[in-house]
C-alpha cells in the first residue's frame, strides 16, 4: 500500500513569534507623540522646570517654615526682631546684595523688612494657581463656542463670529485697568477694603469674558477643515448624532492644537495678572503677588536694584521653559518633524 501524496503548495504554514521574540504592536498616536516627546531633551528639561514651579508653589507654607520667615511680618519695623536689624536709619537692607542672610535667603523688602523668600514663593502660588484657573476657563469655553461654531456653521456660526468680534472689539489691556475698579466697586463699598478672594474672583471672570475668542476662532478654523472630511461624512450616513460626531470624530482631532495653545495662553495669563497688580488694580497689600513685587521693586530700583533681581529672574525662567515647553509639544505632535 503506497502513502498519498502530499504536494507542497510554496505556502509556509503561519506560526506564532519565536520563543525570545517581542510581537510587534501597533502605537498609538499619544504613544508615538510620547516617544518624540521623551527624545527632545529640551522639552523634557523645561517640562520638568515647570513641574518645579508648581511644587514650590504647593509647597510654600513648608518652604518658609523651613527658612523660619513669612511674607507678612515687618522684619524691619516689629520690636519683636529689634535685636535682629535688617535695615539701616535709611529704611535700606544691611548687608551685601539686598540683605542677603541666612535668615533672609534673598534678602528683605526696603522700607519694611519682609523677607523676599516668602513674599516670592507666596507670589508664585497665587499667580501660578490664578492663572491657571483662568486659562483652563478661558481654553474650555473657547473650545467648546469653536467646536459648535465649527460644526454647525450657517446661522450659528454667523451670530458666534458676530458675538466673537465684539469681545475682541475690546482693548483687553485698557479695559482690564477701566473695568476692574467698577466690578469690585460694584460689589464692595468704596469706603470698605475689598477681600482678596473678591479681587481674585473679579480677576478670573474679566479675563475669561475677554480671553476666550482666540481659542475660539483657532477651534473654529480647525472644525470647518473636518467637517468635510470623508470619516465625518461616513459617520453622518451611518446616522450618528452630532454630538457623537463631535466627540468621537471631530474632538480628538482639535486636541493637538488645543494642548499646543495651552501651553502658550497660561504664561501669557501669568504676565497679565502680574500687569493687572502692577497697575494696582489686582492684588494689593499684603497679599503677594509676582505683579505687586514689580510694582515695589519699579519704586525700590534706584535705592535697592537687588529687590527686584529673583522674582525677575524666576518670572523669566518660568515663561521661557513654558514657551519652549511649548515649542516641544507642537513638534512631538508634528509627525513630520525631523526630531
Amino acid at each position: 500500500m503506497t502513502s498519498p501524496v502530499v504536494l507542497d503548495s510554496g505556502v509556509e504554514p503561519e506560526t506564532g513569534p519565536a520563543k525570545g521574540e517581542k510581537k510587534l504592536e501597533g502605537r498609538s498616536p499619544g504613544q508615538l507623540m510620547w516617544q518624540r516627546f521623551k527624545r527632545d531633551r529640551n522639552g523634557v528639561i523645561c517640562a520638568w522646570v515647570v513641574i518645579a514651579y508648581f511644587v514650590i508653589a504647593l509647597a510654600a507654607p513648608l518652604l518658609t517654615r523651613l527658612s523660619g520667615t513669612d511674607p507678612y511680618t515687618l522684619y524691619g519695623q516689629d520690636p519683636t526682631y529689634a535685636d535682629k536689624p535688617v535695615l539701616d536709619d535709611f529704611g535700606l537692607p544691611l548687608g551685601y546684595f539686598g540683605g542677603l542672610s541666612g535668615s533672609h535667603w534673598f534678602g528683605v523688602e526696603p522700607q519694611y523688612g519682609r523677607d523676599v523668600f516668602a513674599m516670592l514663593v507666596y507670589g508664585m502660588r497665587t499667580s501660578l494657581f490664578m492663572a491657571l484657573g483662568v486659562t483652563v476657563l478661558v481654553m474650555g469655553t473657547g473650545v467648546v463656542i469653536g467646536l459648535i461654531g465649527g460644526y454647525f456653521g450657517g446661522r450659528t456660526d454667523y451670530w458666534i463670529g458676530r458675538v466673537t468680534d465684539f469681545f475682541l472689539s475690546f482693548p483687553q489691556q485698557l479695559f482690564f485697568i477701566a473695568f476692574m475698579p467698577v466690578v469690585t466697586a460694584f460689589f464692595v463699598d468704596p469706603r470698605e477694603e475689598t477681600p482678596t478672594y473678591f479681587r481674585a474672583l473679579a480677576m478670573l471672570i474679566v479675563l475669561w469674558v475677554l480671553g476666550w475668542m482666540g481659542m475660539s476662532r483657532l477651534v473654529r478654523s480647525t472644525v470647518l477643515s473636518l467637517r468635510e472630511r470623508e470619516f465625518v461624512e461616513a459617520a453622518k450616513v451611518s446616522g450618528a448624532s452630532p454630538w457623537r460626531i463631535v466627540r468621537k470624530e471631530i474632538l480628538p482631532n482639535v486636541v493637538t492644537p488645543i494642548l499646543v495653545q495651552f501651553t502658550y495662553q497660561l504664561p501669557s495669563t501669568i504676565l497679565t495678572i502680574a500687569f493687572l497688580s502692577f497697575a494696582g488694580v489686582g492684588f494689593v497689600e499684603p497679599t503677594p503677588d509676582w505683579g505687586r513685587l514689580f510694582a515695589a521693586g519699579s519704586s525700590y530700583a534706584q535705592q535697592d536694584p537687588a529687590f527686584i533681581f529673583f522674582p525677575g529672574v524666576a518670572l523669566v525662567i518660568f515663561v521661557l521653559a513654558f514657551n519652549l515647553l511649548g515649542d516641544s509639544v507642537r513638534d512631538a505632535f508634528d509627525p513630520k518633524s525631523g526630531r
